[in-house]
């Protein structure tokens, strides 16, 4: 069996890893059921006018309402998406903290927006923040967005890093 080629110690590591997608998916889904729960769709709640506010919003399409009503779509990306996560994760990512953590914030993220699409056919967004310096209305998002976020830029930081060690063993 798979799980008898690893060590107790390793597992461990996984685990821990894994409880940082379980946490994102738990905070997204717990701030999600707070949003329909509490607020009206459309309503609003200011946090720090005009810059931060809760605004219960539906989304059926992916980032910023691109492709609208192509569940199919969704399912197969994300299925594909999350696997891929975790193929990296097991074959990859073995050793390197940085690359690890940073598939469990896409995979936490992946999963958050993938459990909403199945089960209400639509994403509740509710965070709406306002760029002061540009004026600019950010696209309203959730937490597995920002999870998605941070596992982005953890993997570019990581990236760069790995490269820049490579440089240097070359050298």
């Amino acid at each position: 069996m798979y799980f008898k080629k690893i060590g107790g110690r390793e597992f461990m590591k996984w685990i821990g890893y894994y409880m940082i997608a379980i946490v994102m998916i738990a905070l997204d889904q717990w701030t999600k059921w707070l949003v329909v729960r509490q607020m009206d769709l459309g309503e609003k709640i200011s946090i720090w006018e005009p810059h931060i506010a809760l605004l219960s919003h539906r989304n059926r399409g992916a980032a910023w309402g691109m492709l609208e009503g192509q569940m199919w779509l969704f399912a197969i990306v994300t299925t594909i998406v999350i696997v891929g996560i975790i193929y990296y994760f097991h074959k990859e990512a073995q050793g390197e903290p940085l690359f690890s953590v940073s598939l469990m914030f896409l995979l936490g993220g992946a999963i958050g927006n993938f459990i909403d699409r199945l089960f209400r056919g639509e994403v509740v967004d509710f965070m709406s923040v306002r760029i002061p310096v540009i004026q600019y209305d950010f696209p309203i998002f959730n937490v597995a967005d920002a999870a998605l976020t941070i596992g982005v830029i953890l993997l570019i930081v990581f990236v760069l890093l790995d490269e820049k060690k490579n440089k240097e063993k070359v050298s």
